[in-house]
């Protein structure tokens, strides 16, 4: 069995043995700058595990995996552009290291790079891996859409909410996940509840992310706090906040959001509502319980109970992780 550890030490030397084409360096310099930040590797870590379940060689599922890592970044370099986000991994952005162009192209020749990793996947499996794969990048793309507009509206329910954090974040994990068990001959069951494994922890991961934003330390969380205040975004605890708040609060909670302003009073005034209404432990409990969610279909998955291991305490890593 490999372990996390293991997998970051394979993905970060297949990273720097990617070759870019030198020109124009102005479209691949963007990509191989984002993809060199120390980042945490989840996703390809995840698609190496769970081929590992059933495989003791992983070789077959480097490619893909390198795949989910490339996409990934490359939805990251599209939503700093669309965050207007300065720091990413406690880096300048590419957008502002750059502009807004290159990010936007180099972007794309991320994704196009992404397509050709995940074509070098074992041939037999490269229908259902390339279907996985279109199908997630498209969910993906209405979890931003969904994203965005609900930054316009002033009511989003919790269901909405989930539902967009499902799409956004939730899905990639998840298609990672069935991605090694496809590559490592899975059966159908159990390709579905590492999946579910990979959905649940993902919507626990986005809410964990949501409170970082709020609580988190700066120096430690990588990106400013306060961010998704900044940009009036939607998160579990503001429409929590906006659920639970009476007269007087709800409408300073409105007043602050309607605002435009992007000052440190801002962020100030809406954690001291959400203190104030308890929101922080609402989604401690909302993130628990989905945690919970992933453990059950993770123990779901039929193989001998040690060989999760390394994937139940990735699990738990993320759950107390401050970055």
């Amino acid at each position: 069995m490999i372990t996390f550890q293991d997998t970051l030490t394979i993905i970060n030397r297949e990273i720097q043995s990617i070759e870019y084409p030198q020109n124009p360096a102005g479209l691949y310099e963007p990509a191989a700058y984002l993809l060199a930040m120390k980042g945490k590797k989840i996703r390809p870590a995840l698609t190496l595990l769970s081929c590992n379940l059933y495989r003791e060689n992983v070789e077959k599922a480097l490619n893909p995996a390198l795949a989910w890592e490339i996409f990934h970044n490359f939805t990251l370099m599209h939503d700093d552009v669309m965050d207007k986000a300065d720091i990413r991994r406690d880096q300048p952005t590419v957008h502002k290291k750059w502009n807004e162009n290159t990010a936007i192209l180099s972007g794309d020749a991320m994704l196009i790079l992404s397509y050709k990793y995940m074509a070098k996947s074992p041939l037999q499996k490269l229908n259902p891996l390339l279907d996985l794969f279109s199908q997630t990048a498209a969910e993906i793309c209405e979890g931003q859409q969904y994203d965005m507009e609900f930054e316009k509206r002033l009511e989003v329910t919790e269901d909405e909410y989930i539902n967009m954090i499902r799409l956004k974040t939730a899905v990639m994990l998840g298609a990672c996940l069935k991605t090694g068990a496809i590559i490592g001959e899975a059966n159908e069951n159990d390709q579905q509840n590492l999946y579910d494994f990979g959905i649940h922890l993902g919507i626990a991961f986005q809410i964990k992310d949501d409170i970082l934003d709020v609580y988190g330390n700066q120096d430690v969380f990588g990106k400013k706090i306060g961010g998704d205040i900044l940009c009036n975004k939607k998160t579990f605890l503001l429409i929590k906040a906006l659920e639970t708040a009476n007269n007087e609060d709800k409408s300073e909670l409105l007043r602050w959001i309607q605002t435009d302003t992007q000052s440190e009073e801002k962020i100030e005034a809406v954690r001291q509502l959400y203190n104030k209404l308890g929101i922080k432990d609402l989604a401690f409990h909302a993130m628990e319980d989905y945690y919970e969610k992933a453990k059950t279909a993770l123990q779901a998955v039929s193989v001998e109970e040690e060989r999760k291991n390394t994937l139940m305490s990735l699990a738990m890593d993320l759950m107390e992780r401050e970055n």
